[in-house]
């Protein structure tokens, strides 16, 4: 379980610090699998297989938005391979300049020293 926690600590600091887009080759397994809550908008898919396909979809979502805040709390692990992360971002959309705050939940799961999938929960309105 150590092992867990502490990985779930890296990536939290990582994600509060605003690293998550350069922390996907340090924590993220060659084959992991992104999976959204629904397509987001300008996308047709709702699952990103892939490091590099993670890390493409953070940075055109940081492309697209001006983030104004970002929390992120936890980890909450279940052992002995899963944890969450409970997400709370204010953000203008640059394109339309609309001004949301998303909440959602994350699910990781973790195999070895890595993650190999994350599954995102969002709060309806």
């Amino acid at each position: 379980m150590e092992d867990l926690v502490k990985l779930g600590r890296e990536f939290v600091e990582a994600m509060r610090e605003r690293r998550g887009i350069e922390h996907v080759d340090a924590i993220y397994a060659e084959d992991a699998q992104s999976i959204e809550a629904v397509v987001p908008p300008g996308r047709d898919v709702r699952i990103a297989k892939g490091r590099l396909a993670i890390k493409a979809k953070r940075e055109d979502w940081a492309a697209s938005h001006d983030i104004h805040t970002l929390e992120a709390d936890g980890p909450y692990v279940q052992p002995p391979s899963r944890f969450a992360v409970r997400f709370k971002a204010e953000v203008t959309h640059k394109e339309t300049g609309r001004k949301m705050t998303l909440r959602e939940i994350a699910i990781y799961t973790v195999e070895g020293d890595r993650i190999v999938r994350e599954e995102f929960f969002l709060l309806p309105k």
